[in-house]
């Protein structure tokens, strides 16, 4: 069985992140969707909040599933066995990002390679930094999120609005 990990904050979870969600359960025979603790950038949504979102619009794939990880990436494949892991890219600016990002998990352990996914150009703009400042000053998300977190999203920002 040929498995991969797509990993990211998902903090909240796009249809960008959708896209490559889809596109890579037809490629595995099994993808873990694996949200990621950044201590770098505090997050609007808690581990458990992502979670939630990702489960509730995974339950149309039978070989994806939704974990969450703290550290590095590459102890985390090495202790699921999974040896792919999949990286989204809007622009060229991710690809700078995670070029590095690659090389550094390779020098880490050279059996876990990083397959790159190009966003349907209709995603590219989307990222959950937008959603949630466009979201944030009432602006519509309900194009750049998947209809079943829209009102998560909404209800949360609205909670920090009174």
């Amino acid at each position: 069985m040929i498995g991969a990990i797509y990993p990211g904050s998902f903090d909240p979870v796009t249809n960008g992140h959708l896209d490559i969600i889809d596109r890579a359960s037809k490629v595995f025979d099994h993808l873990i969707v694996a949200v990621l603790e950044n201590p770098r950038k505090p997050p609007l949504f808690s581990m458990e909040e992502r979670v939630r979102m990702l489960n509730s619009i995974i339950d149309v794939y039978n070989n994806v599933e939704v974990d969450y990880y703290r550290g590095l990436l590459i102890e985390y494949a090495q202790k699921r066995g999974v040896n792919i892991i999949i990286k989204g890219l809007r622009a060229v600016s991710d690809f700078e990002f995670e070029f590095q990002m690659a090389l550094a998990n390779r020098k880490m352990d050279c059996n876990i390679e990083t397959m790159f996914m190009m966003t349907n150009n209709m995603y590219s703009f989307i990222s959950s930094s937008i959603v949630k400042e466009v979201a944030s000053y009432g602006g519509d998300i309900k194009d750049l999120v998947p209809p079943r977190v829209y009102h998560v999203i909404m209800d949360k920002l609205a909670a920090f609005r009174t």
